[in-house]
């Protein structure tokens, strides 16, 4: 304004004949100029960077008091602040909606001057559609209900497939009055579809801070390279960020009851026990107490060769081990008791895996075949020969395909059913070993050049991460998912470490040193998010948990947080 007074010369800028500026002439350049911005003239902000209007700020404040039942608190802030939540013509419009009122609900619907053609289009329906309903639920009124269809509903030429539905309920009514649902809750859930028509500018949704907050919580959450704690344990008071004391990587326990060197383990579904296996001819069951302290519970004799894997049920209640070239044991978890022993003359078996519902047994075997069988031990079924030992096979939680590594450098899903491919993994290098994720959507696979990669299994596969560092040069290892929704990969290493990856952003985390030999297993606690297991060619299973020496944010590891 104060170049304008400046310049006695200035005149205003001319309109052409629909009465807008003529904006090529230098004198409205001069004036637009000399405007204000909006924000600076008319918006006032609240924060720091100037960028939160304070009119939205405190709509949106209203509408979650509002859907928290803090009504009176919300109609004094309305009140104090002079910020409505609604306009006056949204505020009568939710009103005849749940009054019913749906003739004046149309009528106020075409005063509010901020919707496009679209939307009032298709609010103007729904609303249309209950007036239709009204009068044909009134008897003698079913000419009133089909002028509404033909004069007022069809006009507006969208939703065909509903006007033939609505059409259809004129001759045959009882496709429409089978409801239980009273008039006030029916006319609640109306209005509840017609302001989610509504832009959001004039009818802000009732959760709109909650979606906000959760966005925010969500990107300071993946953002957080050592992120590992569960929803429940974030808090709004500070920003979140996780310190490396959150992930295992202190040396709670060594385990060493095996004689030679300790091959695979895993832990049971719901984290209670670890399974081990050996060089050693035996499998070992181990139990995790509260606190989490792990204590041997049983130890499992039979094989009369090294033990190559163990897998255990769906319900955990019984455990497979796996000779290598020898047979497969199933064992009652509870009692260290032997149930079957399952065998093939003149073949052996060499990996094992159950079915999701515990009636089948998928088996890897030396002739490069794989068969199924029941839990009693009869053969249901055997695929041919192919052209690599099946070290690894499994089968997808769903029970519909079968996985298998082939040809070295392939990983195949047959169908249950038909035996044929439904997805095809083609990696460059030899594959060692595989595991899938706990959604079943990603796959982590091993190879001989010392990398891990992971694979994306949604529609078409693809590698979406690569994990290096680790060492591998003459035996399988083996790698997992774990911790919160499985947001780090862990492997083992011939250099007798144990490292961990961020999955997301394939960053190296941590190298954990203990070991003396090689680590050919690691495995994450599915319930505890804090443990991880570890197994090594020095016959030793270390079990690791939290430093609390590395915990900066007070996460606090009581045994009652450990457990």
């Amino acid at each position: 304004m104060y170049l304008l007074l400046a310049h006695s010369s200035y005149t205003a800028p001319a309109t052409d004949h629909t009465g807008l500026y003529n904006f090529y002439s230098l004198p409205a350049l001069r004036y637009l100029m000399a405007q204000p911005l909006t924000s600076q003239r008319d918006v006032e902000t609240v924060g720091s960077k100037g960028v939160i209007k304070r009119s939205e700020y405190v709509r949106i404040i209203t509408g979650a008091l509002y859907s928290l039942d803090y009504n009176m608190t919300a109609d004094l802030l309305q009140e104090e602040s002079r910020i409505p939540l609604d306009s006056p013509e949204l505020k009568l419009l939710k009103k005849q909606v749940l009054d019913g009122n749906w003739e004046e609900s149309v009528k106020t619907l075409c005063t509010i001057s901020l919707l496009d053609k679209a939307t009032r289009s298709l609010a103007s329906f729904l609303i249309l559609e209950q007036k239709f309903l009204k009068f044909l639920r009134m008897d003698n009124n079913v000419l009133d209900a089909l002028n509404v269809l033909r004069k007022e509903i069809v006009p507006l030429g969208i939703n065909l497939n509903r006007v033939h539905e609505l059409a259809a309920w004129i001759i045959s009514p009882s496709g429409y009055r089978n409801t239980d649902q009273d008039a006030e809750s029916a006319n609640s859930d109306i209005l509840k579809k017609l302001l989610k028509l509504l832009p959001p500018s004039l009818a802000i949704p009732p959760t709109r801070l909650e979606s906000i907050v959760e966005e925010v919580l969500d990107l300071q959450r993946g953002a957080c390279l050592f992120h590992n704690v569960f929803d429940r344990d974030l808090s709004l008071y500070l920003d979140h960020q996780c310190g490396r004391g959150r992930l295992p990587s202190s040396i709670k326990q060594i385990l060493q009851v095996h004689t030679d060197e300790v091959w695979f383990l895993q832990f049971s579904h719901n984290g209670k026990y670890l399974a081990s296996s050996s060089k050693d001819k035996s499998a070992i069951i181990w139990q995790v107490m509260n606190g989490g302290k792990v204590s041997w519970k049983h130890t499992l004799i039979g094989h009369q060769k090294a033990v190559l894997t163990v897998s255990w049920s769906p319900d955990d209640s019984q455990l497979l081990t796996c000779g290598e070239d020898e047979v497969i044991r199933r064992w009652d978890a509870n009692l260290g008791q032997c149930l079957h022993v399952y065998e093939k003359a003149a073949v052996g078996f060499i990996s094992c895996a159950w079915s999701p519902d515990g009636r089948v047994i998928l088996a890897g075997m030396t002739n490069k075949s794989f068969s199924l069988w029941n839990v009693n031990g009869a053969e249901l079924d055997c695929w041919g020969e192919n052209t690599l030992r099946l070290s690894e096979t499994t089968i997808t939680h769903a029970g519909d395909m079968i996985a298998g590594i082939f040809r070295g450098n392939t990983i195949v899903f047959l169908d249950w059913e038909d035996k044929r491919c439904r997805k095809l993994i083609r990696e460059e290098e030899v594959i060692t070993s595989f595991s899938l994720s706990k959604d079943n959507k990603f796959l982590l696979v091993n190879l001989t050049n010392q990398e891990i990669h992971l694979w994306n299994l949604e529609g078409y596969p693809r590698i979406v991460a690569r994990y290096k560092g680790h060492t591998r040069s003459r035996f399988i290892i083996r790698s997992c998912f774990g911790g919160c929704e499985e947001a780090f990969i862990a492997s083992g290493s011939e250099d007798s470490q144990v490292y961990v990856w961020h999955r997301r952003s394939g960053k190296p985390i941590q190298a954990l040193d203990g070991h003396s030999g090689a680590v050919n297993c690691v495995s994450w606690n599915p319930v505890n998010i804090y443990m991880l297991a570890s197994a090594s060619d020095d016959g030793a299973i270390r079990i690791w948990g939290p430093d609390p020496r590395m915990d900066q944010y007070g996460l606090g590891f009581e045994s009652s947080r450990w457990r």
